[in-house]
């Protein structure tokens, strides 16, 4: 095992640093954000940092990226009543979702650029994917400043928007059905197997694998 220390990551070449830090968590979720300015301008971007923060009642969390320079979806977020969504990216758009992290113009909308479809649904003020397989809304509950200049967003779930055929009778998810991407790093997408599920787990007996 390389042991590499924080004194090793701070003195690492600025790219290569990204990099590395990056992928430590390993696989992460892929969504794309779907958002609106108050003069109806919308915004898509490419998230990782999607979170599960509790389920009674249902909230999720995003890290954002510091905003000492414009961040389209955060000013949208707090001017637009605090809402925005979630969308899962298909495995089949996996060009078009990251071409959303590119520096487009105020002017343009990465919907239209990134060759996705914006959808309004039941009076929710911000755009979901058409395209994508399950998508999400919410409503911005909480936000906390993170000391290197990040925030968490927390946001309580409103709407859900799933196709049927992934939704198992226990309330899980199929996602490998809906054909959804994960991600590694910056810009490392990945298909994912069907999953080994365990029942619960109860000390002194090993978990047995569901069939």
């Amino acid at each position: 095992m390389r042991h590499i220390t924080a004194a090793d990551i701070t003195a690492f070449e600025k790219v290569y640093r990204l990099n590395l830090v990056n992928g430590l968590p390993g696989f992460k979720p892929a969504n794309l954000v779907g958002t609106a300015a108050p003069d109806g301008q919308t915004n898509l971007a490419i998230f990782s940092s999607a979170l599960h923060l509790g389920s009674d009642p249902p909230v999720l969390g995003i890290v954002t990226r510091p905003t000492t320079v414009p961040r389209h979806t955060y000013q949208n977020i707090k001017q637009n009543g605090g809402c925005y969504t979630l969308n899962h990216v298909p495995l089949t758009m996996l060009a078009q979702a990251h071409y959303t992290s590119a520096n487009f113009d105020d002017d343009v909308s990465e919907f239209e650029a990134c060759g996705f479809t914006a959808v309004y649904r039941d009076d929710f003020p911000a755009p979901y994917v058409a395209e994508s397989p399950l998508s999400i809304g919410l409503r911005l509950r909480e936000e906390h400043a993170i000391f290197n200049g990040t925030a968490l967003l927390v946001g309580t779930v409103e709407h859900v928007y799933v196709r049927p055929e992934a939704l198992r009778p226990d309330g899980t998810l199929d996602l490998v059905a809906l054909g959804e991407a994960a991600i590694t790093g910056l810009d490392g997408y990945h298909a994912v197997e069907p999953p080994v599920r365990f029942g619960y787990a109860r000390p002194g007996q090993m978990p047995e694998a569901i069939r």
